[in-house]
């Protein structure tokens, strides 16, 4: 993993992510009603290793937004908003031990340390479900979500998608892969 120096954006890229997520913002009103981007801009200025993160969801495909605030902690919640399973985090197994179990046709990673190294949390089904009343997501594809460690511990993980106007959260072995499926994180601003 990269030094927390080195998740740094330069002031071009800074701008050019903080004008992509205002614009998310300003057209998905839905998704945030009674917050201001102002209030948003200004605490994600003051946390650049988090413009980091939200830089790595916007560069692999998952079209972050502000779903929500948290008035306990001060925080503003941004999810993968796009419409289906972010293309540049597709095809990955669900942790490094279903990597590592493989013995062939390996994939290139797994999604808990894709997410780690981008600095984010994995959805997990409660999140899945908030995200699917914001609009229809993943009627296409799917995403693996956070797995409880009771389904873990026998060798599965769980994916959800939207299919029939209906949210499904299913289950696989955790060392499957496929190209229709990524995963969508969060992060806390």
């Amino acid at each position: 993993m990269t030094t927390k120096k080195q998740n740094l954006l330069s002031s071009k890229e800074t701008k050019t992510l903080l004008t992509v997520l205002e614009t998310r913002f300003e057209k998905n009103k839905n998704r945030h009603q009674n917050i201001n981007w102002n209030d948003v801009l200004a605490k994600l200025e003051s946390n650049p290793d988090k413009l980091w993160s939200l830089n790595e969801m916007e560069k692999t495909g998952g079209e972050p937004d502000v779903v929500g605030y948290d008035s306990n902690t001060n925080e503003y919640l941004f999810y993968d908003c796009s419409v289906e399973s972010p293309n540049g985090r597709r095809s990955y197994c669900y942790d490094r031990e279903a990597l590592n179990k493989r013995k062939e046709h390996k994939p290139k990673n797994s999604v808990e340390d894709v997410a780690k190294e981008m600095g984010i949390k994995l959805l997990n089904e409660e999140e899945y479900r908030t995200l699917q009343r914001l609009g229809k997501f993943d009627t296409k594809t799917s995403s693996w979500l956070q797995t409880p460690d009771n389904i873990r511990k026998l060798g599965g993980a769980i994916f959800g998608d939207f299919r029939y106007d209906t949210v499904f959260i299913y289950h696989n072995g955790a060392d499957s892969y496929y190209a229709a499926r990524g995963f969508r994180g969060s992060l806390k601003v």
